[in-house]
């Protein structure tokens, strides 16, 4: 008869790696990214027709849209805070100022304010020298001007074609999860559980990050690794309390858990606290 006591733990540890419990999350090891390399704002092109003004930590200071062939534009500019009764947002460029009508509720998706109308006439002015935005008694600029090739293709996205009809704006892109980036690209979810026994200890993986769990630690602590491979055959190499941790999978469609009957597709050693440890690990 197998041990009752082994199996409870099993049990408990096995439900750890599906869910952390309500209100509290991993314990972080480790460094989420790498040394940044300091510069100075500079315009990206974040999807077709989409301009953003990008800080030095990544995040969107002012954004210039204009949806294919729609003959429209908006600015947004998510440090601008919503005033119920301001309807107007300025863009524009030395003397060159047209008005947006804003959206009194600021805009849920992107954040800040956007101001939306007809592209003017004069866009290719503002464009070719530093840009700024207002709201209110909100300021945002005077930014540095477009790049030329960033500029030519957003005048050509900004032009109105023959017969179409406005396009809805695109939806802003969403942030990437650091676990899902490294050295600045990123990479697949890699998304695994895994579990081991003698002793019980259990794993899941995202990306680049593997949250470890034992007995002891049901809420699991995150260690930052550095991913290579593929989520079937992949490692996975950082550092948990000053010692080397290495977590590595490869495919066995016949991997048993060693108490129970249920076989998994992916084998997995696991190297922790000078240990080397053995268990299955399944998809999610």
């Amino acid at each position: 008869m197998r041990n009752v006591s082994a199996l409870m733990a099993a049990a408990i540890l096995l439900a750890a790696c599906g869910k952390a419990p309500s209100g509290s999350g991993p314990v972080e090891t480790g460094t989420p990214a790498g040394p940044v390399q300091a510069r100075a704002a500079h315009w990206e092109q974040e999807s077709a027709g989409q301009l953003a003004l990008i800080d030095a930590d990544g995040g969107a200071l002012f954004r210039i849209i204009c949806p294919a062939g729609g003959g429209r534009i908006a600015v947004n500019v998510p440090s601008f805070k919503p005033i119920g009764s301001e309807e107007r947002l300025s863009f524009g460029s030395g003397v060159e100022v047209v008005a947006l009508v804003a959206d009194t509720n600021g805009d849920k998706v992107r954040g800040g304010v956007t101001g939306e109308g007809a592209v003017p006439e004069e866009l290719g002015d503002i464009v070719a020298g530093p840009v700024s935005g207002s709201y209110g008694s909100q300021v945002s600029g005077p930014h540095p001007a477009l790049p030329a090739d960033l500029a030519a293709a957003e005048l050509k996205a900004c032009q109105a074609q023959p017969g179409t009809s406005p396009q809805p704006l695109p939806p802003a892109p969403q942030p990437a999860s650091a676990c899902l980036t490294q050295d600045g690209n990123a990479i697949p979810a890699n998304r695994l559980k895994a579990v081991g026994t003698e002793p019980f200890w259990g794993a899941r993986t995202e990306g680049r990050c593997v949250t470890y769990l034992t007995p002891e630690n049901q809420t699991g602590t995150r260690v930052w690794t550095r991913f290579s491979g593929s989520r079937d055959a992949g490692v996975w190499t950082g550092s948990l309390g000053g010692k080397s941790f290495e977590l590595r999978t490869s495919p066995s469609p016949a991997c048993s858990d060693g108490m129970s009957d249920r076989q998994y597709p992916v084998a997995v050693t696991l190297m922790v606290n000078g240990e080397r440890r053995t268990g299955c690990a399944e998809r999610l």
